[in-house]
């Protein structure tokens, strides 16, 4: 249980997107995962396929399988922000990748939704720097893969899943700290740890 590693004051959200491609400019969500663990070590998992409103890139659906065909019927981001947001308050952000990836297209969905996502008050821990900055460097591949192949000994079944991304990296998070005894056990202090290790 992460909260055995890291104690938490309020909860954490580990957030992953599949989205219609790799520009945070441009990219849409069409899919969208929130595994929360709360103080008290409860887990809460949240998915939501969104239709993005424009076509899905064939590039894209080699990555994550989700083609037009499979967002038929489903509400696109506007509808879902306010869900997303609600559940997001109050919340510490983690995920792998989040703070060059994830956020900024999280952050532009809200922005067309007419809505703000603030970032501020909020400890962001992503664990794709603490990863590259720890052991990351002597591996060949240095994704999301490669991180649980390393600390959790598996390979990583679902990639490219919002929800089993969300959830690995959560479970790699723990293994890290478990392995790592110098890595700061407060939020807020890994915050400042991920911030330095980007420079």
């Amino acid at each position: 249980m992460l909260t055995d590693t890291l104690p938490l004051h309020r909860p954490i959200a580990f957030l992953d997107l599949e989205t219609t491609g790799i520009s945070t400019a441009h990219s849409r969500i069409v899919e969208i995962a929130l595994f929360l663990v709360h103080p008290d070590g409860r887990e809460e998992q949240n998915v939501f396929r969104v239709n993005p409103g424009i076509p899905i890139p064939a590039d894209a659906v080699r990555v994550h399988g989700i083609s037009d065909r499979d967002v038929i019927g489903h509400p696109q981001f506007s509808a879902l922000a306010p869900t997303v947001e609600a559940l997001l308050r109050g919340c510490d952000l983690a995920g792998f990748n989040i703070i060059r990836y994830d956020l900024p297209i999280l952050t532009k969905e809200f922005q067309r939704s007419g809505r703000t996502f603030p970032l501020a008050g909020r400890a962001l821990i992503d664990v794709m720097t603490l990863f590259h900055q720890r052991d990351g460097a002597q591996l060949q591949k240095r994704n999301l893969a490669a991180a649980v192949r390393h600390y959790c000994g598996r390979e990583h079944v679902g990639a490219h899943s919002a929800l089993a991304d969300a959830r690995a990296t959560a479970e790699v998070l723990r293994r890290m700290l478990q392995r790592h005894r110098d890595l700061p056990r407060d939020v807020g202090l890994l915050h400042a740890y991920c911030r330095a290790a980007r420079g």
